[in-house]
C-alpha cells in the first residue's frame, strides 16, 4: 500500500457555531439531553448508545459512509497532518526511521506529525487552563460532547484508521476502534458531569445560636482540576483504551496530552486534531488538548510523566512500565491498565456444540490479542458432564480444534475474525509457541491468506495442552501468551481449577474470568473466588455475547483490585481522582 497523496477533505461539522459563548450555548442545547440520558444509563446500567454500531447505517452516517470513509483515510496518506501547536521542533515519520507508521497489512502510511519540544508545550498547555476551569462543568460537558459527536461523524475515517495501524478486521476497527470508544468516551463525560455536580455551586448556611440570632454564611464550592493530564496509550486499541482518560481529564477542567504509541498516532493525530477545532470555535484554547509523538528510541513517555507540570498520569500496555510510572512519576496521580492472563473454567454444559463455537470465537477474535481475550481453558482431567454424555478431557481439546477448523475453515472469513498480528513480539511469540516452547501442540497455527493485503500475517490461534500438576507447566501457564495462543489445562479437580483461577488472577492479573458449569454451587464457588481476587465472572455465555465484550455504561472494566491495573473504566474513583472541590465562606452576618 503505497503512499497517496490527495487533498485532506473538511471533516468538520456543518452545522458548528462561530467561536465563543454562543457555540458553548448552542452545544448546550444539542446535546444536553444525551448527556442526561448517559447519566440515567451509568445509574440503572441498562443497554443505551447514541452512537450507530452499524457503519452503513444512512439515517447515522449518511449514504455512502464507508466508501466517504475510506476516501477521508487515503487522503491522509503520504503527507503531513498538522495541529497547530506550539513548541514544534521537528517531525515525525513519514518513514519508519524517523518514526513513521506501517500497516500491519502491508505498506507505509507516509504520514508526518509536528514534534513539538515539551518546554514550550507544556508551559502553553497549563496557560489554557485557567479558561476551561472558569467554564464550569456543564459547559466543558457540553463541548466534550460535541467533539465525540463530530468524531462520531467521522466513524468510518476513525476505522480505517485502526485497521492499518492495529491491524483490526473493519467491522471491529468501526466498533472498537471507534463508536464503543466514543461510548466510552461518553460514559467518561457523564460521570464527570454526576461527580462534578454532586456538591451545589453555592449554598447559603444559617445556624441558630441561643440567643435567638442566626448566624448566616454564604459559600460557593468550586471545582479545581489537578494540572495537566498525560496519556500515554498503546498500539492495541488506542482509542478505546484512551478516551476514558481523554475526556474525564478534560471534562474534569485537566489540559490533556496525548502520547500516543509509534506505531498508532494516526486515530489519536484524528481526535486531537478535532478536539483542538471544537475547543477553537467554542472560545477556549485549542492547546487544552495537544499530541506528543515521538522520534524512534526517544522514550519521551518517562520524561513527560516525570515532568512538574504533569499532575495526572493514564496508561493503557504492559504492566512492568505501569509499574514503572507508579515508582517514578510521584508528583501525578497515576491510573494504570495492564496486562492480563485471562482464564476460563470448564466443569459442564448443557449445550456442549455451542459452548465450543463461543470459546472458538473468543479465543479467535483479533487473533487473542484482546486484552479481555481468555488464554487458560482449565478442564478436570476426568473430563467434564455435557448435553451429549461424558467427554474426556482429550474430547474437549479435539472437539476445540473441530470448532475452530469449522470457524476459520474459509480463509476469506477467517481473516475477517482475526485481523492480522500487531507487532513483531507476537509474531516472535507465536513461533515459539510453534516450536514446542509453551508446550505439546494439540492444535496447530496456520497461515491465512489475504489476497486484498498480501503482506499482512494471520494466523490461526494455536492450542497447546498443559497439566497444572506439573510445575514448568504452571510456570507457563502463569506467563502471558499475548496473541493466537489458547492454553488448555488440566486439573485434578473442580475445586483446584477454582483455585488456579484465584492463583492466576492474583499473581498475574486478570480483567475476565469464565465458567461453564450447570451446578449452582461450582458457580458460588467461583463468584466467591472472583470477587476476593478482584475479577469479572461471566457465566455460561452462548450465541452471540462473548466474554471478551464489555458493555459501556453497564460493565465496569477492570476492577483496581488486581495487577492487572488500577484504573476501572468507568466507575467514580476514576474521575474523581481527576480534580478537587474548594470552598470559600463568606459572613453574612447575624441577626
Amino acid at each position: 500500500m503505497a503512499p497517496i497523496v490527495r487533498p485532506v477533505p473538511d471533516l468538520r461539522d456543518a452545522t458548528a457555531q462561530p467561536a465563543g459563548p454562543s457555540a458553548v450555548n448552542q452545544f448546550l442545547a444539542r446535546h444536553g439531553a444525551t448527556l442526561d440520558r448517559a447519566r440515567e444509563a451509568v445509574r440503572t446500567r441498562e443497554h443505551w448508545s447514541p452512537y450507530s454500531e452499524d457503519p452503513q447505517d444512512p439515517a447515522a452516517y449518511g449514504p455512502g459512509a464507508v466508501a466517504a470513509g475510506a476516501a477521508a483515510h487515503r487522503a491522509l496518506l503520504g503527507r503531513p497532518l498538522e495541529l497547530g501547536q506550539p513548541g514544534r521542533d521537528g517531525t515525525v515519520g513519514p518513514d519508519p526511521e524517523s518514526g513513521g507508521e506501517r500497516s500491519p497489512f502491508g505498506g507505509l502510511l507516509g504520514i508526518s506529525y509536528a514534534h513539538c519540544d515539551p518546554d514550550v508545550l507544556l508551559p502553553a498547555m497549563t496557560a489554557a487552563l485557567p479558561a476551561w476551569r472558569d467554564a464550569g462543568p456543564e459547559a466543558r460537558a457540553a463541548v466534550c460532547a460535541e467533539i465525540l459527536h463530530r468524531i462520531n461523524a467521522q466513524s468510518s475515517a476513525f476505522a480505517y484508521a485502526a485497521v492499518h495501524t492495529s491491524g483490526h478486521n473493519f467491522l471491529m476497527a468501526f466498533h472498537a476502534g471507534a463508536v464503543h470508544a466514543q461510548d466510552r468516551g461518553l460514559e467518561a463525560v457523564a460521570r464527570a458531569l454526576e461527580e462534578q455536580t454532586r456538591l451545589p455551586a453555592r449554598a447559603t448556611w444559617r445556624k441558630p445560636l441561643g440567643d435567638g440570632r442566626t448566624i448566616t454564611l454564604d459559600k460557593t464550592f468550586t471545582v479545581v482540576p489537578r494540572g495537566v493530564s498525560l496519556v500515554i496509550a498503546n498500539s492495541v486499541f488506542p482509542t478505546w483504551n484512551s478516551y476514558p482518560a481523554l475526556f474525564a481529564s478534560l471534562a474534569t477542567g485537566n489540559p490533556v496530552l496525548v502520547k500516543p504509541h509509534p506505531a498508532a498516532v494516526l486515530p489519536l493525530a484524528l481526535t486531537v486534531r478535532t478536539a483542538r477545532e471544537v475547543l477553537a470555535e467554542a472560545g477556549f484554547p485549542p492547546d487544552l488538548v495537544c499530541l506528543a509523538p515521538e522520534h524512534p528510541g526517544e522514550g519521551s513517555a518517562r520524561h513527560l510523566a516525570l515532568r512538574p507540570e504533569v499532575r495526572l498520569v493514564d496508561y493503557a500496555g504492559g504492566t512492568g512500565f505501569g509499574t514503572w510510572l507508579e515508582t517514578h512519576a510521584r508528583q501525578a496521580r497515576v491510573l494504570t491498565a495492564g496486562s492480563a492472563v485471562n482464564s476460563l473454567l470448564v466443569e459442564s454444559t448443557a449445550d456442549y456444540r455451542d459452548m465450543l463455537a463461543n470459546l472458538a470465537f473468543s479465543v479467535s477474535l483479533y487473533s487473542g490479542q484482546l486484552c479481555t481475550s481468555p488464554q487458560n481453558l482449565l478442564v478436570p482431567r476426568a473430563g467434564i458432564t455435557t448435553d451429549e454424555g461424558h467427554k474426556t478431557f482429550e474430547e474437549v481439546v479435539r472437539d476445540l480444534g473441530g470448532a475452530l477448523d469449522t470457524l476459520l475453515a474459509d480463509d476469506a472469513e477467517a481473516r475477517a475474525v482475526l485481523g492480522a498480528l500487531l507487532s513483531p513480539a507476537v509474531r516472535g511469540r507465536l513461533e515459539r509457541v510453534m516450536a514446542g516452547e509453551a508446550g505439546p501442540v494439540a492444535v496447530p497455527s496456520r497461515p491465512v491468506r489475504d489476497p486484498d493485503h498480501p503482506e499482512a500475517v494471520v494466523r490461526t490461534p494455536a492450542v497447546v495442552t498443559l497439566d497444572a500438576a506439573r510445575a514448568a507447566d504452571l510456570s507457563t501457564l502463569l506467563t502471558e501468551w499475548f496473541g493466537p495462543v489458547v492454553l488448555v489445562v488440566a486439573v485434578d479437580s473442580v475445586a483446584d481449577g477454582v483455585e488456579l483461577v484465584a492463583r492466576t488472577t492474583r499473581e498475574c492479573g486478570a480483567l475476565s474470568v469464565g465458567l461453564y458449569s450447570t451446578s449452582p454451587e461450582v458457580e458460588t464457588a467461583m463468584a466467591g473466588a472472583c470477587a476476593e481476587v478482584g475479577v469479572m465472572l461471566s457465566a455460561n455465555l452462548m450465541g452471540d455475547w462473548y466474554i471478551s465484550q464489555s458493555a459501556v455504561y453497564s460493565d465496569l472494566h477492570g476492577t483496581g483490585m488486581n495487577p492487572s491495573g488500577n484504573a476501572v473504566y468507568c466507575d467514580t474513583t476514576f474521575v474523581t481522582e481527576r480534580f478537587r472541590t474548594v470552598g470559600v465562606r463568606r459572613y453574612g452576618g447575624s441577626s
